[in-house]
């Protein structure tokens, strides 16, 4: 089953990470469990502005309790009631149930973007350990052939023993560098299938590659598109407003209901009217009970207060949040410069200076290999930045609720 797998993950080729973000959009399992909640919310519409059922009642009068049998002397009472609720409580409760399908949705578009942001991080996480395992590659195919030639020379009597045991230790490490990126590429593999709506041990392989943004806009101009776009404080926004409206329902409790009959009574044989009709008109009284409903306005008000201390709350976190991010970024970027302007062509010349020195026996394989080692460990720290950098811009991204302004480069 697994080859099969594979074999149908080969032919449809690597995914890039447009398609991988338009397919987690698509089938995310939490996605789609928030978007269920706007449906609903949806369906709640319905209701939220129809009244209670009429009630259709019958009553038996002035049965002879001696002969209950006897209904001809019984009065008999048909009646057909409404509750009609004060005016504007169905209007302002349709208003409520519509401020909720809106607060959903801003839901779903929140969640829409974590599960982007989560996505990103995963592919970029995939993609370095692939500039990793072909760095692995090219350094191990570097490294059995130094061990060849100082097998030879040990074997010419030109090195060590030790010379040889190091090269064979230096050879063990890469070995456990590779066991080490094929377990990051399984792990990021499986969170981008899971984000997917996938098997976690589907086959998957990705392509792309890192982009630079020009310049970072300020903490100030990223707090600024944050309260715009991000979906979280807009939601906010929409259940201070939807509070506003419960505030104004909880008032109009305070007005009277009314409920309307209208019957028809059927009198015993012998009387002067045997056919009548009958109307009747009643009202609550919510003022008798003043202190339940002035609590609820103030329960009301208390949850709008809430919604709004928590508003701020949450722009305190976006703006530690795009800090954060910010600083991973900016730290990631200088590790990228530092990289591609002095320490790749200063490990470049002691590289080959030190192969140089161990073939002309100028200086032992250590020397050799330690270089190596320098070189290795750069290239690594290069592209762990990058993908630290892609990562951080998917995290600034995430919390200002847009894509960032400006142009991407290719690195």
């Amino acid at each position: 089953m697994y080859s099969l797998l594979l074999l149908a993950a080969l032919a449809a080729g690597p995914m890039t990470l447009a398609q991988i973000e338009a397919e987690a959009l698509a089938s995310n399992p939490t996605i789609r469990g928030a978007a269920q909640q706007v449906r609903i919310a949806e369906s709640r519409l319905g209701t939220a502005a129809s009244i209670d059922d009429p009630q259709f009642g019958y009553r038996a009068w002035s049965t002879p309790l001696l002969q209950p049998w006897n209904v001809n002397q019984t009065q008999h009472m048909f009646m057909f009631s409404q509750n009609i609720p004060a005016k504007g409580k169905r209007e302002l409760r349709y208003v409520v149930a519509s401020d909720e399908v809106d607060i959903q949705n801003l839901l779903v578009e929140a969640k829409k973007r974590e599960i982007s942001a989560m996505v990103r991080q995963a592919f970029y996480k995939l993609l370095r350990t692939y500039d990793e395992l072909r760095i692995h590659h090219d350094q191990a195919a570097l490294t059995e052939q130094t061990i060849e030639a100082t097998r030879i020379q040990y074997t010419n009597g030109k090195a060590t023993q030790r010379d040889v045991l190091q090269a064979g230790v230096a050879y063990s490490r890469l070995a456990e560098h590779l066991i080490m990126f094929t377990r990051e590429a399984d792990a990021a593999r499986s969170e981008l299938n899971t984000l997917m709506g996938r098997s976690p041990a589907e086959p998957l392989e990705v392509e792309g590659e890192y982009q630079i943004v020009a310049a970072l806009p300020s903490q100030n101009e990223l707090q600024a598109i944050a309260a715009k776009n991000r979906p979280e404080l807009i939601a906010l926004e929409a259940m201070q407003k939807q509070g506003g409206h419960k505030i104004e329902l909880a008032q109009k409790d305070m007005k009277p209901d009314y409920t309307v009959s209208a019957g028809y009574m059927l009198m015993p044989p012998g009387g002067a009217n045997r056919n009548g009709w009958l109307a009747e008109l009643s009202m609550t009284l919510p003022w008798l009970n003043r202190a339940k409903h002035y609590s609820e306005v103030v329960q009301a008000h208390e949850e709008t207060a809430g919604t709004q201390a928590e508003y701020q709350k949450q722009k305190a976190i976006i703006a530690k949040e795009i800090r954060d991010a910010m600083i991973r970024a900016e730290a990631a970027l200088k590790i990228v410069d530092l990289y591609r302007e002095t320490l790749k062509p200063d490990l470049q010349t002691l590289t080959k200076a030190a192969t140089v020195a161990y073939q002309t026996n100028q200086a032992g394989l250590l020397g050799v290999l330690d270089s190596q080692s320098m070189s290795i460990d750069a290239e690594y720290a290069l592209f762990e930045a990058l993908a630290e950098y892609e990562q951080s811009i998917a995290e600034i991204e995430r919390a200002i609720g847009a894509s960032l302004p400006g142009e991407r480069k290719p690195l």
